[in-house]
Protein backbone atom coordinates (compact mmCIF):
# COMPACT_ATOMS: atom_id res chain seq x y z
CA UNK A 1 0.00 0.00 0.00
CA UNK A 2 1.38 3.40 -0.98
CA UNK A 3 1.91 5.69 2.01
CA UNK A 4 -0.17 8.59 0.68
CA UNK A 5 -2.74 6.72 -1.37
CA UNK A 6 -5.65 9.00 -2.29
CA UNK A 7 -4.32 11.98 -0.33
CA UNK A 8 -4.41 15.63 -1.41
CA UNK A 9 -1.02 17.17 -0.65
CA UNK A 10 0.02 20.84 -0.57
CA UNK A 11 3.75 21.59 -0.88
CA UNK A 12 5.15 25.10 -0.56
CA UNK A 13 8.39 25.99 -2.31
CA UNK A 14 8.02 23.04 -4.67
CA UNK A 15 10.00 24.22 -7.70
CA UNK A 16 13.35 22.80 -6.66
CA UNK A 17 15.37 21.13 -3.91
CA UNK A 18 13.56 19.54 -0.99
CA UNK A 19 10.15 20.78 -2.11
CA UNK A 20 10.55 19.21 -5.53
CA UNK A 21 11.75 15.98 -3.95
CA UNK A 22 8.72 15.92 -1.66
CA UNK A 23 6.37 16.47 -4.60
CA UNK A 24 7.84 13.53 -6.53
CA UNK A 25 7.79 11.31 -3.46
CA UNK A 26 4.16 12.19 -2.69
CA UNK A 27 3.20 11.27 -6.25
CA UNK A 28 5.21 8.06 -5.99
CA UNK A 29 3.43 7.23 -2.74
CA UNK A 30 0.02 7.40 -4.39
CA UNK A 31 -1.16 10.94 -3.72
CA UNK A 32 -4.32 11.70 -5.65
CA UNK A 33 -3.70 15.43 -6.01
CA UNK A 34 -0.79 17.84 -5.55
CA UNK A 35 -0.96 21.58 -5.01
CA UNK A 36 2.47 22.87 -5.99
CA UNK A 37 3.26 26.31 -4.64
CA UNK A 38 6.17 28.31 -6.03
CA UNK A 39 7.49 31.87 -6.13
CA UNK A 40 9.92 33.33 -8.58
CA UNK A 41 10.63 34.41 -12.10
CA UNK A 42 9.87 32.91 -15.50
CA UNK A 43 12.61 30.32 -15.01
CA UNK A 44 10.97 29.13 -11.80
CA UNK A 45 7.62 28.86 -13.57
CA UNK A 46 9.27 26.63 -16.17
CA UNK A 47 10.78 24.48 -13.42
CA UNK A 48 7.32 23.87 -11.98
CA UNK A 49 5.91 23.06 -15.41
CA UNK A 50 8.71 20.54 -15.87
CA UNK A 51 7.92 19.05 -12.47
CA UNK A 52 4.24 18.73 -13.38
CA UNK A 53 5.14 17.03 -16.64
CA UNK A 54 7.39 14.57 -14.82
CA UNK A 55 4.64 13.78 -12.33
CA UNK A 56 2.11 13.34 -15.11
CA UNK A 57 4.41 11.04 -17.09
CA UNK A 58 5.39 8.78 -14.19
CA UNK A 59 2.47 8.79 -11.77
CA UNK A 60 -1.33 9.01 -11.56
CA UNK A 61 -1.45 12.16 -9.41
CA UNK A 62 -3.07 15.31 -10.78
CA UNK A 63 -1.34 18.58 -9.97
CA UNK A 64 -2.00 22.29 -10.02
CA UNK A 65 0.56 25.08 -9.62
CA UNK A 66 -0.09 28.14 -7.45
CA UNK A 67 2.32 31.08 -7.49
CA UNK A 68 2.87 33.73 -4.83
CA UNK A 69 5.13 35.08 -2.11
CA UNK A 70 4.57 32.89 0.94
CA UNK A 71 5.53 35.87 3.13
CA UNK A 72 2.27 37.55 2.10
CA UNK A 73 -0.90 36.46 3.89
CA UNK A 74 -2.97 36.37 0.72
CA UNK A 75 -0.73 33.71 -0.82
CA UNK A 76 -1.63 31.06 1.74
CA UNK A 77 -5.32 31.84 1.34
CA UNK A 78 -4.94 31.50 -2.43
CA UNK A 79 -3.20 28.13 -2.05
CA UNK A 80 -6.03 26.77 0.11
CA UNK A 81 -8.79 28.18 -2.08
CA UNK A 82 -7.35 26.82 -5.31
CA UNK A 83 -6.51 23.46 -3.74
CA UNK A 84 -10.02 22.98 -2.36
CA UNK A 85 -11.61 24.24 -5.57
CA UNK A 86 -9.72 21.60 -7.56
CA UNK A 87 -9.66 18.64 -5.18
CA UNK A 88 -12.37 19.29 -2.58
CA UNK A 89 -10.18 18.92 0.51
CA UNK A 90 -6.59 18.99 1.79
CA UNK A 91 -5.08 16.05 3.68
CA UNK A 92 -1.40 16.97 3.95
CA UNK A 93 0.65 20.15 4.13
CA UNK A 94 4.39 20.13 3.58
CA UNK A 95 5.48 23.63 4.66
CA UNK A 96 8.85 23.84 2.94
CA UNK A 97 9.31 27.31 1.41
CA UNK A 98 12.31 29.10 2.86
CA UNK A 99 15.44 31.15 2.15
CA UNK A 100 18.94 31.29 3.59
CA UNK A 101 21.06 34.16 2.24
CA UNK A 102 24.38 33.63 4.05
CA UNK A 103 25.56 36.85 5.70
CA UNK A 104 28.04 38.09 8.27
CA UNK A 105 26.18 39.06 11.45
CA UNK A 106 27.95 42.37 12.04
CA UNK A 107 27.26 43.71 8.56
CA UNK A 108 23.87 42.12 7.91
CA UNK A 109 21.36 44.68 6.62
CA UNK A 110 18.15 44.80 8.62
CA UNK A 111 16.14 44.04 5.50
CA UNK A 112 17.92 40.65 5.21
CA UNK A 113 16.87 39.83 8.77
CA UNK A 114 13.30 40.93 8.11
CA UNK A 115 12.93 39.16 4.79
CA UNK A 116 14.31 35.87 6.16
CA UNK A 117 11.92 36.00 9.09
CA UNK A 118 8.97 36.91 6.88
CA UNK A 119 9.52 34.07 4.42
CA UNK A 120 10.64 31.32 6.79
CA UNK A 121 8.63 31.93 9.95
CA UNK A 122 5.74 34.24 9.04
CA UNK A 123 5.11 32.25 5.86
CA UNK A 124 5.06 28.99 7.81
CA UNK A 125 2.56 30.43 10.28
CA UNK A 126 0.25 31.74 7.56
CA UNK A 127 0.07 28.52 5.56
CA UNK A 128 -0.18 26.29 8.63
CA UNK A 129 -3.01 28.37 10.09
CA UNK A 130 -5.00 28.52 6.86
CA UNK A 131 -4.52 24.82 6.08
CA UNK A 132 -5.41 23.85 9.67
CA UNK A 133 -8.67 25.78 9.44
CA UNK A 134 -9.50 23.89 6.25
CA UNK A 135 -8.61 20.55 7.86
CA UNK A 136 -10.82 21.39 10.84
CA UNK A 137 -13.78 22.33 8.62
CA UNK A 138 -13.73 19.41 6.19
CA UNK A 139 -15.32 15.98 6.51
CA UNK A 140 -13.76 13.76 7.61
CA UNK A 141 -11.98 16.21 9.85
CA UNK A 142 -8.20 16.19 10.21
CA UNK A 143 -4.93 15.90 8.37
CA UNK A 144 -1.15 16.01 8.71
CA UNK A 145 1.17 19.02 8.71
CA UNK A 146 4.90 18.51 8.18
CA UNK A 147 7.12 21.59 8.39
CA UNK A 148 10.71 21.68 7.17
CA UNK A 149 12.84 23.05 9.98
CA UNK A 150 16.61 22.41 10.06
CA UNK A 151 19.46 21.07 12.14
CA UNK A 152 20.12 24.81 12.44
CA UNK A 153 17.24 24.92 14.92
CA UNK A 154 19.59 23.10 17.33
CA UNK A 155 23.01 24.58 16.57
CA UNK A 156 24.43 27.97 15.66
CA UNK A 157 25.94 29.06 12.36
CA UNK A 158 28.40 31.90 11.86
CA UNK A 159 26.68 33.17 8.71
CA UNK A 160 23.17 32.11 9.72
CA UNK A 161 22.30 34.41 12.63
CA UNK A 162 19.12 35.40 10.80
CA UNK A 163 18.27 31.88 9.58
CA UNK A 164 18.73 29.71 12.68
CA UNK A 165 16.17 31.63 14.79
CA UNK A 166 13.52 31.13 12.10
CA UNK A 167 14.14 27.39 11.95
CA UNK A 168 14.03 27.13 15.74
CA UNK A 169 10.79 29.10 15.57
CA UNK A 170 9.32 26.63 13.07
CA UNK A 171 10.13 23.73 15.38
CA UNK A 172 8.51 25.53 18.31
CA UNK A 173 5.50 26.46 16.15
CA UNK A 174 4.99 22.82 15.21
CA UNK A 175 5.13 21.73 18.85
CA UNK A 176 2.54 24.29 19.93
CA UNK A 177 0.31 23.57 16.93
CA UNK A 178 0.38 19.88 17.81
CA UNK A 179 -1.09 20.76 21.21
CA UNK A 180 -3.62 23.19 19.74
CA UNK A 181 -4.80 21.01 16.86
CA UNK A 182 -4.78 17.47 18.21
CA UNK A 183 -8.46 17.78 19.20
CA UNK A 184 -9.27 18.21 15.50
CA UNK A 185 -7.29 15.10 14.47
CA UNK A 186 -4.58 17.27 12.93
CA UNK A 187 -1.03 16.04 13.49
CA UNK A 188 1.91 18.47 13.33
CA UNK A 189 5.53 17.42 13.00
CA UNK A 190 8.81 18.83 11.74
CA UNK A 191 11.72 17.40 9.80
CA UNK A 192 15.16 18.83 10.58
CA UNK A 193 17.49 18.28 7.61
CA UNK A 194 21.24 18.36 7.95
CA UNK A 195 23.38 19.48 5.03
CA UNK A 196 21.38 18.79 1.89
CA UNK A 197 22.86 19.58 -1.51
CA UNK A 198 20.43 22.14 -2.99
CA UNK A 199 20.54 25.54 -4.67
CA UNK A 200 20.83 27.24 -1.26
CA UNK A 201 24.36 25.96 -0.67
CA UNK A 202 25.54 25.05 -4.18
CA UNK A 203 28.17 27.83 -4.26
CA UNK A 204 29.71 26.65 -0.99
CA UNK A 205 29.62 23.02 -2.05
CA UNK A 206 31.22 23.85 -5.40
CA UNK A 207 34.49 24.18 -3.49
CA UNK A 208 35.87 20.59 -3.32
CA UNK A 209 37.59 21.20 0.01
CA UNK A 210 34.43 22.57 1.62
CA UNK A 211 32.36 19.72 0.22
CA UNK A 212 34.83 17.11 1.46
CA UNK A 213 34.84 18.75 4.89
CA UNK A 214 31.05 18.72 5.12
CA UNK A 215 30.92 15.09 3.98
CA UNK A 216 33.51 14.08 6.56
CA UNK A 217 31.40 15.54 9.39
CA UNK A 218 28.53 13.13 8.78
CA UNK A 219 28.55 9.60 10.15
CA UNK A 220 27.36 8.25 6.78
CA UNK A 221 30.15 10.08 4.95
CA UNK A 222 28.01 11.88 2.40
CA UNK A 223 25.79 14.91 1.98
CA UNK A 224 22.05 14.49 1.83
CA UNK A 225 19.92 14.74 -1.30
CA UNK A 226 16.31 16.00 -1.49
CA UNK A 227 14.94 12.45 -1.65
CA UNK A 228 16.67 11.69 1.66
CA UNK A 229 14.27 14.21 3.21
CA UNK A 230 11.24 13.35 1.09
CA UNK A 231 10.96 9.81 2.46
CA UNK A 232 10.77 10.84 6.13
CA UNK A 233 8.31 13.60 5.19
CA UNK A 234 6.07 11.04 3.47
CA UNK A 235 6.25 8.80 6.54
CA UNK A 236 5.22 11.59 8.92
CA UNK A 237 2.39 12.57 6.58
CA UNK A 238 1.12 9.01 6.34
CA UNK A 239 -1.10 6.86 8.52
CA UNK A 240 1.97 4.88 9.57
CA UNK A 241 2.71 7.90 11.78
CA UNK A 242 -0.89 8.24 13.02
CA UNK A 243 0.27 8.41 16.67
CA UNK A 244 3.17 10.78 16.01
CA UNK A 245 2.65 14.49 16.64
CA UNK A 246 4.66 17.37 18.07
CA UNK A 247 8.00 15.83 17.20
CA UNK A 248 11.05 17.01 15.30
CA UNK A 249 12.75 14.30 13.26
CA UNK A 250 16.46 14.93 12.65
CA UNK A 251 17.46 13.69 9.19
CA UNK A 252 21.14 14.55 8.90
CA UNK A 253 23.20 11.47 8.10
CA UNK A 254 24.53 11.50 11.66
CA UNK A 255 25.90 15.05 11.57
CA UNK A 256 24.46 16.12 14.92
CA UNK A 257 25.72 13.12 16.92
CA UNK A 258 29.14 13.62 15.37
CA UNK A 259 29.26 17.20 16.66
CA UNK A 260 28.99 16.09 20.30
Amino acid sequence: MALLSGKIVVITGSSRGIGRGCALEAAKQGAKGLVLHYFGDEATTEEVKTLQSEIGDKFTAESIAVSGDIAEEETSKKIVEEGVKKFGRIDVLVSNAGICPFWDFLTMPREIWSRTRQVNLDGSFYIMQDIANQMKAQEPQGGAIVAISSISALVGGEFQCHYTPTKAGILSLVQSCAVALGKYNIRCNAVLPGTIATDINKEDLADPKKRQYMESRTVLGRLGAPDDIAGPVAFLASDLAKYVTGTGLLVDGGLFVNLQ
